[in-house]
């Protein structure tokens, strides 16, 4: 068996690793726009909220009220800023997989191109037999002519 076709089965399993990393790095990717759009649906809500308050201050309005409202806020950013923070560590392992995936990319990129070199050898082994054979029956064949 060619060096070429024993090297396929590495290929073969540097082929599963870079999808199983490309996988991995879908679902981090999965994750970042979960939580980007947690976060953007959150911003959005402080925000409508807060003119909701806006609007309400146009008249009268007891102390307490205002004073829930602006707790409701602050316990808003609380979470904004958690979610933040979730947002943050998405990205990180997102591009932790990324780092990982590239680098599964690279190895069965590599093993392609060494298996193509090794079958561009084994073709210039195979022509260089092919020609020692042929030069040596025509050797033999002008031996033989000239007995």
């Amino acid at each position: 068996m060619l060096r070429s076709e024993r090297l396929q089965v590495v290929l073969t399993v540097e082929e599963r690793k870079e999808q199983a990393a490309l996988e991995r790095m879908g679902e981090a990717r999965k994750q970042v726009d979960q939580h980007q759009e947690q976060l953007a649906n959150l911003n959005q809500y402080q925000d409508e909220y807060r003119q909701q308050m806006r609007q309400s201050q146009q008249g009268a309005i007891a102390v307490t009220r205002l004073q829930a409202w602006q707790a409701f806020i602050a316990q808003l950013d609380q979470v904004i800023r958690h979610q933040e923070q979730q947002l943050a560590q998405a990205r990180e392992l997102f591009e932790a997989r990324r780092k990982d995936w590239h680098e599964a990319w690279e190895r069965r990129r590599g093993m392609e191109k060494y298996i193509e070199s090794c079958r561009q050898q084994e073709a210039r082994e195979r022509d260089a037999r092919e020609q020692k054979a042929a030069d040596e029956a025509a050797g033999r064949a002008f031996a033989r002519r000239n007995r």
